[in-house]
């Protein structure tokens, strides 16, 4: 996992100096798109305002469902 997260930051690191390379900045793309960073980190805080109740209440059902499942799985090995 360590390794794939390094691979991956990497892979961002190298895009991000082509990216750079071109004139290509975070401003210019959020203005292309008619954004500023405002709309941009209200957009996620709302995406997660409406995500996180519904894990929540996921995760009330799923995880003693999964316990119970666990808990009566023969032994391995």
């Amino acid at each position: 996992m360590v390794s794939g997260l390094f691979k991956l930051a990497l892979a961002s690191l190298l895009a991000g100096s082509l990216l750079s390379l071109f004139g290509i900045t975070p401003r210019a793309v959020l203005d292309s798109m008619g954004m500023t960073a405002e709309d941009l980190q209200n957009g996620i805080v709302a995406a997660f305002a409406w995500a996180a109740p519904r894990m929540l209440m996921g995760a009330v059902v799923i995880l003693p469902v999964w316990l119970v499942a666990y808990l009566l799985m023969p032994p391995r090995g």
